[in-house]
C-alpha cells in the first residue's frame, strides 16, 4: 500500500528489523501483556473479593490498577496482532481513539496518585477526621473526576488534531501518540501545540506539586512522632510514592522521545517508547502486593488456601 491510496490508513513503521525478529518480538510481547493482566488482575481481585480492604486507600489502589489494565489493553492486542502482519498499521479514526486511550490512561494516573496523595496526607495527619473528609461518598466524587477531566481534556485534543488535513502517512511508532499524529499534517498546528502544552502543564504540575505538598507534610508529622508510627506510616506511603516516581520519570521519557522524534537514534527512540508500556504495569501491582501488609496477607492465605476469601 502507498501514501496516495493509504489518505485514511497509517503504516506504523516503528519495529526494528520486524521480518528477522518477528516472532521473537511476539512471544516477548505476549509474555509481558499475560504478566501484566495476571498481576493486576490478581491483585484486583482480591480487593474486589475481601470485604476487609474495601476501604479508600485499597479502592484507590484497584482504580489505578484497573486504568492500567485498559491502557494496556489498548496496545498490546494492536501490538500483537501488528507483529503477525506484513504491513503494520491502522486506521486513521482507530490511530485517534488509541492515542485518546492512552493520553486519557496516563493523564488519569497522575489525578489517581493525587487522591491517593490526599488519602495518605488525611489518614497520616488528620486522623480523627479521616472518618468524615474520606468517607464513600468523597471517594465516589474523587474518583469521578480523576476519569471524567482527563476524558474531557483528551476528548478536545483529539478532536483538534481529527480537523487536521494529513500529508504523510506513515509513524516511527509501534503505537499511535497524538503529538506523532499532528506532525504528520501538512496544515497549521499552532492551535493543537498550545493546546496540548496547556493541558500538559495543568494536568501534570498540580497534581506534582499536591503531590510533593502531601509528602512533605507526612514527613513532618512522622519526624514528630514514635518510631513505630513512622514505620506504620512509611510502610503505606512507600509504594505510592515508588509508583508516583515511577510513573513520572517514564512519562518524562515518553514526552522527550515525542519531541526528539527523528533526531535520536531509531532503537532508543523505541526504548523509550516502550518502557512506559512494561516499566509501570509490571511493578505497580508487586509493590503494592509485596509492601502493603493486607494485600500480602490475603495473597498468602489465597495461596495457602487454609481461609477462603470472605464476600
Amino acid at each position: 500500500m502507498n501514501d496516495s491510496t493509504a489518505v485514511t490508513y497509517i503504516l506504523l513503521e516503528g519495529h526494528i528489523e520486524l521480518e528477522k525478529y518477528r516472532y521473537v518480538y511476539f512471544i516477548v510481547s505476549f509474555t509481558v501483556y499475560l504478566l501484566i493482566v495476571c498481576f493486576n488482575a490478581g491483585v484486583i481481585f482480591i480487593v474486589l473479593t475481601d470485604k476487609h480492604l474495601h476501604e479508600p486507600m485499597y479502592i484507590f489502589i484497584t482504580a489505578l490498577l484497573l486504568n492500567s489494565l485498559f491502557g494496556n489493553s489498548v496496545i498490546y492486542p494492536k501490538l500483537l496482532s501488528d507483529l503477525l502482519s506484513e504491513r503494520p498499521g491502522i486506521s486513521y479514526e482507530g490511530c485517534l481513539f488509541q492515542a485518546f486511550c492512552i493520553y486519557t490512561v496516563a493523564f488519569t494516573e497522575f489525578t489517581l496518585l493525587s487522591a491517593m496523595a490526599y488519602d495518605r496526607y488525611v489518614s497520616i495527619c488528620k486522623p480523627l477526621q479521616y472518618p468524615t473528609l474520606m468517607n464513600m461518598s468523597t471517594v465516589r466524587k474523587l474518583l469521578f473526576i480523576c476519569w471524567f477531566v482527563p476524558f474531557c481534556e483528551i476528548g478536545i485534543l483529539v478532536i483538534l488534531t481529527y480537523r487536521l488535513k494529513l500529508c504523510r502517512f506513515k509513524l516511527e511508532r509501534i503505537y499511535c501518540s497524538n503529538y506523532a499524529i499532528v506532525k504528520l499534517s501538512c496544515g497549521d498546528t499552532t492551535v493543537n501545540n498550545s493546546y496540548g502544552l496547556f493541558i500538559l502543564v495543568i494536568a501534570v504540575i498540580p497534581p506534582v506539586i499536591f503531590i510533593i505538598f502531601s509528602y512533605v507534610r507526612i514527613l513532618s508529622v512522622c519526624l514528630k512522632n514514635s518510631k513505630e508510627f513512622r514505620r506504620k506510616a512509611l510502610q503505606t506511603c512507600f509504594p505510592h510514592l515508588f509508583i508516583f516516581i515511577s510513573f513520572s520519570v517514564t512519562s518524562c521519557f515518553e514526552i522527550i522521545n515525542s519531541r526528539l522524534e527523528g533526531n535520536v537514534p531509531h532503537i532508543v527512540a523505541m526504548i523509550m517508547s516502550i518502557e512506559n508500556m512494561v516499566i509501570p504495569p509490571l511493578i505497580n501491582p508487586v509493590i503494592y502486593g509485596l509492601k502493603l501488609q493486607e494485600i500480602l496477607k490475603r495473597i498468602k492465605t489465597l495461596f495457602s488456601g487454609k481461609k477462603r476469601i470472605s464476600f
